[in-house]
């Protein structure tokens, strides 16, 4: 089996007129085939190029925050504190080691979904067939094309035998399509149809990268590389790195973070020397304030914080391939979506059967054989019962499909593990005669043994088969389209019967039903040739197929409108078959500007002003799935593109995170994406959007905490003087109370669970300010607080005569302790026992600086008795109380 690879180098060239004189019937020499390889390059598209190490490090270290850090270890070294040098250039080798151990394993992994392509081709050359590197196919090559084989190269039939090409992952159709060699003098027999996007369909002519559902073939290459279809599809990629909302809105932080810690060393200094205090002292504690403005643990906090999410996410079956994109998740507001295998099953399966004596539906997903037949929503019976056994029993005698059980092919179907080998609605059709009780394909076969067969083709649209029948007889199979198959000269019926039947496969279709016209007969004699059994035959009646939707497909869709997420369906299929897979999933918003559905064509004419009016779109080609996106980007939404095939790469890539699926989806689909779907479910996006909302969360919950301590530190500073507090903190005891708010504890709220009403509010705006929705009012509220506890625990210990710079120093610790308490949605959870161990280590490590004399000498501090211990709980249950009500107004705003 060939299967053509799509991740690699290409040649630009193209060989429009591939010469067929020369390959003739014994293809290519050897010796000219490796000319022309040369000439035109090798049969791959172009990958990524793999990132060196040393670039992913760069990369981390060019982040403003990053930046600030590595300022605040030349102010550290500046004065002489070593120490929390160290510690801070700790944060930053832990943080820049998480991000590029992350996107190394992504992409391992990535890599390893991709080993599923294998790169062999059949080919003719020097009179004989041989098997040689889909990459060393070269235009003019005779390629040998069987059942399962994926075409190496856009090419041109020169024989077909009931050829049926999958095309889903160029054009999204979902039904295979037809390819025949058309009659002399005739371009192509096929005809476009009345709603198509592009130019009419040319039924000879093949693309690379799709696959031989049915049938065998014998083709002539006639392009290769960046020059094929799948090529010129691939260079609409854009492979530069795409900067996220979180990034944006942290480098504007990292910007006014190091204005305001540049104004507030100056002012205090300033001040400090209007106060009569020695410059060098002030310096250092000028420093030592500008260090603790700064949260110099928020990058290894993000860096956690999207590590986690991505790890659950992975558990979820989501694989972050970039980590950044895990907050850009939570920030989605329009997802838009294909539909074959992403809202559908990827599988067709018969839903309803009509026949004279009425209709009846059918139960079951996929190619598993479990199901029933139902009349009125009931079990049928009777009459219905034995009219659907007979139809389907001709359905599976014309028949060139096979199921294949788990055992045999358990890879093959991730749900079932049934397979289907040859033309999906033929499989179907199989699927459908077992569930409704028929005998099994085999037994029929033993029973009816096929005597002649006249093969489906595009032209004449339809399949007929003879068996010999039990009785000696001949019986007669035939299936095919409705309009094909509702005629007199092939039915021996009343015209009103016929007239019924035309009328029912007109509605089934215009409810995006692919309809199958089936009728049989018996002749007495020997067998002839089926063809000219085509006649006078009973109706049997209609069978209705579809790629229906998933069963979680509708309650995900709910849940992306509950959680203010737009969904837009984007495929190339049939505008009928989209309408209807969107009404049953509900995703139609008969309020669109542009009524229900708009298709490629509509949007190549100009005919839709603004694409974001529009909610389906179908017949649509990879350049108009780009302009989609971009249209909604362009209004200032945060996009999300689920795609599978080569035709949805570039949005993929274009959007804000391209979701690519694993198990279906093709290399370049997932080499453009940001997130890979490993289990191909829609639900896990939203899954996906609500860790990002968590890791966002998180953060701003972090901001939260550590701009209001580093705020009281600030104002504790500068109040403390005009209060009597003459040098209210020294310069170690302000790096001290630092490095145990902004460390352990800081960190551990990176995995803080997800807030209960995550996905229950709207996304936030794309524009608004990290520090926006309400954050920095809440921070100088907290901020002055934290501030007004301390002082007052200090104002008092002096007025009792105790130590009163150890206990605002403890004091201060404290009630950024009970902050950090305070802002968890849950005060008692059992989920993330980090934080709260975090705390009670933090809290220790701060009795320490009281009790272990190396620590006392450092840090200049004093043993306290237990008032003044008591002192500092007080401003800790103070700073608990007020993060508690301050986040009580959020979390009801949350919930509804």
């Amino acid at each position: 089996m060939n299967r053509n690879r799509t991740g690699e180098a290409v040649s630009p060239h193209r060989s429009d007129t591939a010469p067929a004189s020369g390959a003739g019937d014994t293809g290519l020499s050897h010796e000219e085939a490796a000319r022309r390889l040369t000439r035109y390059g090798p049969n791959e598209v172009a990958a990524e190029r793999a990132v060196p190490p040393y670039a992913r490090v760069v990369a981390q270290l060019r982040d403003p925050l990053i930046m600030v850090l590595l300022a605040a270890i030349a102010l550290t070294l500046a004065i002489g504190d070593h120490a929390d040098s160290v510690v801070i250039a700790l944060v930053i080798v832990a943080n820049t080691t998480v991000g590029v151990v992350q996107e190394i394993r992504a992409d391992q992994a990535v890599a390893a979904l991709s080993a599923l392509s294998a790169p062999s081709a059949r080919v003719r050359r020097d009179g004989a067939e041989t098997e040689v590197p889909s990459s060393a196919v070269v235009p003019g090559d005779v390629l040998l094309l069987g059942e399962g084989d994926i075409v190496p190269a856009d090419a041109r039939l020169t024989h077909a035998s009931s050829l049926l090409i999958d095309e889903s992952m160029l054009t999204g159709e979902s039904v295979p399509v037809d390819k025949d060699v058309p009659p002399r003098g005739q371009d192509s027999p096929g005809q476009p149809e009345p709603d198509a996007a592009g130019p009419q369909q040319d039924t000879a002519a093949l693309r690379a990268g799709t696959i031989v559902v049915r049938g065998r073939g014998v083709a002539l290459a006639t392009a290769t590389g960046k020059a094929s279809a799948l090529g010129r599809i691939a260079e609409l990629l854009d492979t530069r790195p795409q900067t996220t909302p979180l990034q944006h809105r942290l480098a504007a932080l990292g910007r006014v973070l190091a204005l305001v810690t540049l104004a507030l060393c100056l002012l205090v200094f300033a001040l400090g020397l209007v106060r009569g205090t020695a410059p060098g002292t002030m310096a250092v504690t000028a420093i030592s304030l500008a260090v603790a403005a700064v949260p110099e643990s928020l990058p290894a906090v993000v860096t956690l914080a999207l590590a986690l999410g991505a790890r659950r996410m992975a558990v979820r079956h989501a694989l972050v391939r970039r980590l950044p994109a895990v907050e850009t998740l939570g920030s989605v507001s329009v997802l838009a979506t294909d539909k074959t295998g992403t809202l559908t099953e990827g599988r067709m399966v018969v839903e309803r059967v009509w026949t004279p004596q009425g209709e009846a539906d059918l139960t079951g997903s996929g190619y598993e054989p479990l199901g029933e037949v139902r009349v009125g929503g009931q079990p049928a019976g009777g009459r219905e019962l034995a009219a659907v056994r007979e139809l389907l029993t001709a359905a599976a005698l014309c028949n060139d499909a096979e199921l294949r059980p788990p055992s045999q092919e358990p890879s093959l179907d991730a749900e079932s593990g049934w397979a289907a080998l040859g033309d999906p609605m033929e499989a179907a059709l199989l699927t459908a005669a077992v569930k409704a009780g028929c005998e099994d394909r085999r037994t029929l076969q033993r029973r009816y043994p096929r005597t002649d067969e006249e093969p489906f083709d595009s032209l004449r649209k339809r399949m007929t088969t003879l068996h010999r029948a039990p009785d000696r007889a001949v019986l007669v199979c035939l299936k095919g389209a409705p309009e094909a198959v509702l005629d007199h000269a092939v039915l021996d019926e009343p015209e009103a019967l016929v007239e019924v039947a035309r009328r029912s496969a007109a509605q089934l279709a215009a409810q995006g039903f692919r309809v199958l016209a089936v009728a049989s007969g018996l002749r007495a004699g020997t067998p002839g040739r089926a063809r000219d059994a085509e006649t006078g035959l009973r109706l049997l009646g209609l069978a209705a197929l579809s790629d229906p939707p998933k069963e979680a497909a509708a309650r995900t869709l709910a849940d992306c409108r509950a959680a203010g997420i737009t969904a837009v369906l984007i495929t190339g299929d049939h505008p009928a078959t989209a309408e209807a897979i969107a009404d049953r999933v509900g995703l139609l918003d008969s309020g669109t500007a542009h009524g229900r559905v708009v298709t490629g064509r509509e949007l190549a004419a100009g005919e839709v002003p603004d694409p974001t009016e529009v909610r389906i779109f179908a017949r649509t080609d990879p350049k108009q799935k780009l302009d989609i996106v971009e249209a909604w980007r362009a209004h200032g939404h945060v996009t999300a593109m689920t795609g599978d095939g080569v035709n949805d790469g570039p949005a993929l890539r274009h959007a804000d995170i391209g979701v690519a699926m694993g198990r279906r989806g093709t290399e370049v689909a997932r080499q453009a994406a940001d997130l890979v779907l490993t289990d191909d479910e829609l639900s896990t996006v939203v899954a996906a959007v609500e860790e990002g909302r968590r890791v966002y969360d998180n953060i701003r919950r972090f901001l939260l905490y550590a701009l209001a301590g580093g705020t009281a530190e600030i104002l504790v500073m500068l109040l403390g003087p005009l209060l009597g507090l003459s040098l209210p903190l020294r310069a170690g005891q302000i790096l001290w109370i630092n490095l145990l708010t902004h460390g352990l504890t800081g960190v551990a709220m990176g995995a803080e669970p997800v807030s209960p009403g995550a996905m229950r509010r709207p996304p936030r705006p794309p524009g608004q300010h990290v520090l926006g929705d309400g954050l920095w009012q809440r921070m100088l509220f907290l901020a002055a607080v934290v501030t007004a506890g301390s002082l007052m625990a200090g104002l008092a210990a002096r007025t009792m005569d105790l130590p009163w710079q150890s206990v605002l120093f403890l004091s201060l610790l404290a009630a950024q302790l009970g902050v950090v308490l305070g802002l968890r949605d849950r005060l008692l959870t059992r989920e993330n026992l980090y934080l709260p161990a975090a705390v009670a280590v933090s809290a220790g490590l701060a009795a320490a600086a009281l009790y272990v004399p190396f620590l006392r000498a450092v840090l200049h501090t004093v043993a306290l008795d237990w008032t003044g211990i008591a002192l500092a709980v007080a401003a800790g249950g103070l700073g608990c109380v007020a993060a508690r009500v301050g986040g009580r107004g959020r979390r009801r705003w949350s919930s509804t």
